[in-house]
Formats: C-alpha cells, sequence, structure tokens
C-alpha cells in the first residue's frame, strides 16, 4: 500500500502510523485493491484504488442502507474514507468469512426477501453511485420503464459509444411494455450488484457486501444472480418461500442481465460486446413477437 494512502487511513481512524500494521493483501477485486490492517487488537478490511472517494462514500452509505433492513443479512460496517493524491479508499469492519452452504444459501435467500419487502414511493435512489467503475444515475422516477429503459440500458449504451447498440437499446426500449403487459413492479430496495463474489457464508449466515443499492423491481437482483452463477438452490427455494417471483419472471430475466453484460462490455470490453449484441438481439425478438 502505498505510503501516503496509508498516512491518510491513518489521520481517517485517529491513529498514528505505530498503531497501524498491514497485515497481508486480500485478492477477488477485478477494480479495486484490498488489504487487511491490524489496529491493536483488531482487523479491518481496506479497499483502494483510482475512483473519487465518492464513489466510497456512495458504497459506505448503500451498506448502511442493507444493515439498517434488518434482514438477518451480515453487512460490513463502513469506519471511514477519504482520499490521498489520486487515490480513495474505504475501510470496512473484518467479517468472518466462511464458505458457502446450502445454510447460507437459504439464509441469504430469505433475508433478501426480506431486504426486497422495503418499499419506497418510487425508483431510484437519494443519489447517484457506481456499478463497478460504473456511475450509476439513480434519479427519482415514478415508473419502472422509464427508470430502467433510460437511467439503465440507454446510459450504458451511451457510455458503451457503439452505434449497432445504442439503436438496438432504442428499439428495445420503445417495446418494453411488452415484457411487462400483466406485471407491475414496485420499488424494492436492491442490492444492486448481486453476484456470487459479492456474498459469502458467514457460519451459517450469509453476508453480502460491495452493493450499488437503490430502489427497483427485485426481478433485477434475481436476475444478476443468476448470470454467473454461485448460487445454490436452496437460495432460490428460501426466496420463492418467503417472495415468490412473478411466472412472467423469465420472459424479462435477459433484460436485466443486459444491463450488467453492457456495464461489462465498458469495464472490460473483450467478448461482452458480441454478447450484449446476441442477448439485444434476443429481446428485441421477444418483443417483436
Amino acid at each position: 500500500m502505498p505510503p501516503d494512502l496509508l498516512a491518510a487511513i491513518c489521520r481517517s481512524l485517529g491513529k498514528s502510523a505505530s498503531d497501524i500494521a498491514v497485515t497481508r493483501p486480500i485478492s477477488g477485486g477485478d477494480i479495486n485493491s484490498a488489504v487487511e490492517l491490524r489496529i491493536g487488537e483488531r482487523s479491518v478490511f481496506v479497499k483502494y484504488g483510482g475512483v473519487d472517494s465518492e464513489a466510497f462514500a456512495a458504497e459506505a452509505d448503500g451498506l448502511q442502507a442493507l444493515a439498517a433492513a434488518a434482514s438477518g443479512l451480515i453487512v460490513p460496517e463502513p469506519i471511514a474514507y477519504g482520499e490521498a493524491r489520486g487515490r480513495s479508499f474505504l475501510v470496512l469492519e473484518m467479517l468472518k468469512l466462511t464458505p458457502k452452504s446450502q445454510r447460507s444459501d437459504a439464509a441469504l435467500g430469505a433475508g433478501l426477501a426480506k431486504l426486497h419487502n422495503i418499499r419506497q414511493p418510487g425508483f431510484g435512489w437519494h443519489r447517484d453511485n457506481r456499478i463497478g467503475a460504473t456511475r450509476q444515475p439513480n434519479p427519482q422516477t415514478e415508473d419502472w420503464l422509464t427508470f430502467c429503459g433510460e437511467h439503465r440500458l440507454a446510459h450504458q449504451a451511451r457510455l458503451l459509444g457503439n452505434l449497432a447498440i445504442t439503436e438496438g437499446v432504442e428499439r428495445l426500449c420503445r417495446g418494453l411494455a411488452t415484457l411487462f403487459a400483466d406485471f407491475q413492479p414496485y420499488p424494492s430496495l436492491l442490492h444492486g450488484d448481486l453476484w456470487g463474489g459479492n456474498y459469502a457464508g458467514c457460519g451459517e449466515r450469509a453476508a453480502i457486501f460491495d452493493p450499488a443499492c437503490y430502489f427497483g423491481c427485485r426481478e433485477s437482483d434475481l436476475a444478476m444472480t443468476e448470470l454467473f452463477g454461485g448460487f445454490g438452490p436452496a437460495f432460490y427455494a428460501a426466496y420463492d418461500e418467503h417472495l415468490p417471483l412473478d411466472p412472467g419472471y423469465p420472459r424479462r430475466r435477459g433484460l436485466y442481465q443486459l444491463y450488467h453484460v453492457l456495464n461489462h462490455a465498458n469495464l472490460f470490453g473483450g467478448a461482452y460486446v458480441p454478447q450484449a449484441q446476441d442477448r439485444l438481439a434476443t429481446l428485441i425478438q421477444s418483443i417483436d413477437g
């Protein structure tokens, strides 16, 4: 860890450099680096990278919202955030994570259903945040089709700058109502980036982290869990027991997954661009009948 960044972390915690030791680097993230710091008898988890501190402030805000939901899920407590010379950091409670199991999967399913039962009148969030390193706009919006079309799909397409994808997304958005003919989404509290790497066991319970929170259609979180895998049958069974999905969800699953594939195309390029094109073509075909 760069010395100037470590010094900034010490200041944010009210500690001197002699009070803190870098214990070990922690792998697993694609966007930021992470280390464990030891402060006396306590360990903390520190993420740091080139994103501005506002991104970590928004992440801390999301973690606090998830923790306040009383869902039974384990959420790390944000302790401090800041920046130094173009690098920013977020200090979190260090969780004792364990391998995923059927019990933790079931705990996650039940807890996620409780999160999704927390609602507000409109879609969006009180601030923008990040999905990975990409800015995620969250303006308060009354209509889900407008929010999903304009502030999710069209936003990602504009960032990508691929004319064929931009035109395809515009065409898809004009026909979105077809996918929602018999379903009226309500604004649920979402994790927002619930792939397998953002969930771990914590004993028999489940821990979630790295959120991109907003109030949106709960199907969005479920679709993300199916995009890259990492969630067992016990998770889906427990979720369905507490909050059954609408029968039309399979028709809309690809719509929500397209958002994340477009984001990966923006972040990493490569095979994600043709994958986005293929998924977009399939969705357009489905709405065209």
